[in-house]
């Protein structure tokens, strides 16, 4: 237990380290670097340690530590609310910055700068994650060290099944994302944690589902057993794909490719009743007859 301690008090940490950042570049910066650039940053850096320190616990945790999935499936689920809570409203995640693009929320430089910053956040994180293990604080460190330049990939199926897992995790990430969005925060945050720890530990054995194109490619793009190819078909690919798919079904169109409705019509929102357009027409009628009637009818001489 030592060592989950251990990696606690490293989640709090960084959780701290980062919410200072966010502090700090909110007052030495204009909103507009602050919201596509400090704070993606500070959300990506983030968000790869904490889960590259929860992946070496699912890894390693049962055999060295004695416990069991639960466990780590608790941790990821509150450090997702964390996450949730302190992001500020950054995403941390190329697809929703793509989807925020594609329904005209940004424009083209403020997702290009979100998508380097978030590019920039997960490489530093994983640095500095690799530094902090090679202190080896706890036996589990010590044997992460050993077991990583033999690392080999998460992709545990075939390259093209393995697509369609990340694409069907991505899906239903961005419907509930979708359909949460507009919702207050202590309903949203909860709700998009516990679809990430369900998509998780459903996905896992398969590609580790990431559905997160920068986090994956931190994480595990590295690794041996896979060519560059597959890991961009399953881990960039296939996120994309669900992000689209979903966008089309929530929305029916894409606003920033074309505004046509492709799934849903458009209908009135409210409607005359039939009986009240009936009378209506039924009392012109004699109005309009009385009137002709008046400009018809002359003096008889």
């Amino acid at each position: 237990m030592a060592g989950l301690n251990v990696s606690i008090a490293f989640f709090f940490l960084v959780v701290g380290v980062c919410q200072g950042l966010r502090w700090l570049s909110k007052r030495l910066l204009p909103p507009g670097a602050y919201g596509c650039l400090a704070r993606e940053l500070a959300g990506s850096l983030q968000l790869c340690m904490s889960c590259l320190e929860l992946r070496m616990l699912e890894e390693i945790g049962p055999w060295g530590g004695g416990f069991g999935p639960d466990v780590v499936l608790t941790l990821l689920f509150l450090l997702f609310v964390v996450h949730g809570a302190s992001f500020d409203g950054a995403s941390a995640n190329p697809t929703v910055s793509l989807q925020e693009f594609l329904l005209l929320e940004t424009n083209l430089p403020a997702t290009a700068a979100a998508l380097l910053a978030q590019g920039a956040g997960t490489g530093m994180g994983w640095a500095v994650t690799k530094l902090y293990w090679s202190w080896e604080l706890t036996q589990f460190h010590l044997i992460q060290n050993l077991i990583a330049p033999e690392c080999s990939s998460s992709i545990r199926t075939s390259p093209h099944h393995a697509a369609v897992v990340e694409g069907t995790c991505s899906f239903l990430f961005h419907l509930v994302h979708l359909k949460l969005r507009q919702s207050h925060a202590m309903y949203r945050v909860p709700a998009l944690a516990a679809t990430v720890t369900f998509l998780t530990h459903t996905a896992g054995p398969f590609t580790g589902a990431f559905f997160n194109p920068a986090l994956a490619a931190a994480a595990t793009f590295h690794c041996s057993g896979s060519s560059f190819w597959d890991y961009v078909q399953v881990y960039w690919l296939g996120p994309l794909a669900g992000m689209l798919a979903a966008l089309l079904l929530y929305q029916g169109n894409v606003p920033r490719l074309f505004q046509k409705n492709l799934l849903y019509s458009h209908k009135p929102k409210y409607k005359i009743p039939k009986a009240r357009v009936a009378a209506h027409v039924e009392g012109d009628e004699p109005r309009g007859k009385r009137k002709g009637g008046k400009s018809n009818s002359e003096p008889r001489a």
